[in-house]
């Protein structure tokens, strides 16, 4: 199934909306170009109501789009806009979804519009969408590893087929598990943890942090070096909250490598951004 056809929407402003677990993550685009990215918390439907009956950018709700406070470009932006506002949305929460299919402009995107070839029925849109965005913006063979709450491998081949891919806890989950689950183990916060620890420690922080990142790191080499076994010119993309912190990590142990991987965390909005300007839907 394609989105339904809208010509119009290629030369003219949208907008698009990752829903994730914790967020909302939007995108406001004029045709092709991402003019700006922000996050707002999921918000009631009383909000999203609201949003049926706006017709230009500037009508919407401050809790939806806080920019339209602001001087400058974003403002040049709002006086320029037509008054038909679409909006494409990205779900991975169901029930979040629900609240946006009777606006009127909604198109939701689901995983049989991604032009990848050989997806299973329950891989999450976001990684399709993640992986579709950064195999069309810098070729493929295209690996993406997403540093969020959950850790992720993605990769499709040179023919646009999905390849396959790994999931495990992503490093705040690790933290996190260790100081929810045991008795004595505090709980770290990843932001304070911006170089490698010592390896080998001498008090009980430093031992979780040594014991998390350098198993992580290590596992995330072994999966990029594979990558790198099956096709030796393909290239690696990573995205996510933690993306920096383990970018760092690497430059750190595994500079050629580190070297070698690309950071864009827009991943998602520019698959969604191929399928909507460049797919003919």
């Amino acid at each position: 199934m394609k989105l339904q056809k809208h010509p119009e929407y290629r030369e003219n402003l949208w907008l698009a909306l990752e829903i994730g677990n914790s967020r909302w993550h939007w995108a406001l685009f004029i045709g092709k170009t991402l003019e700006c990215v922000w996050d707002t918390d999921h918000l009631p439907e009383f909000v999203i109501q609201q949003m049926a009956q706006c017709r230009t950018l500037d009508d919407l709700p401050t809790e939806i789009f806080p920019l339209n406070k602001q001087s400058g470009r974003q403002k040049e932006i709002i006086a320029e806009t037509s008054s038909y506002l679409p909006i494409f949305v990205a779900s991975v929460v169901p029930q979040q979804t629900a609240l946006w299919q009777n606006y009127p402009h909604i198109r939701i995107i689901t995983l049989d519009q991604v032009p990848l070839k050989g997806m299973y029925p329950t891989l999450g849109i976001d990684r399709a969408l993640a992986l579709w965005g950064a195999g069309k913006t810098w070729g493929f063979p295209m690996l993406v590893i997403d540093a969020g709450t959950a850790l992720t491998f993605t990769g499709a081949d040179a023919n646009q087929c999905l390849v396959g891919g790994a999931i495990l806890p992503g490093l705040g989950l690790q933290f996190a598990t260790l100081g929810q689950n045991t008795g004595q183990l505090p709980q770290l916060e990843t932001e304070v943890i911006t170089s490698l620890p010592s390896r080998f420690a001498l008090n009980t922080a430093e031992a979780i942090q040594s014991g998390v990142i350098y198993t992580l790191v290590a596992g995330i080499k072994d999966f990029i070096e594979a990558w790198w076994h099956l096709f030796p010119e393909g290239k690696i993309a990573i995205k996510g909250g933690d993306r920096t912190l383990l970018i760092n990590y690497l430059q750190a142990q595994f500079p050629k490598i580190a070297t070698r991987l690309i950071m864009e965390p827009n991943l998602i909005f520019w698959g969604m951004q191929k399928m909507v300007t460049e797919n003919g839907q």
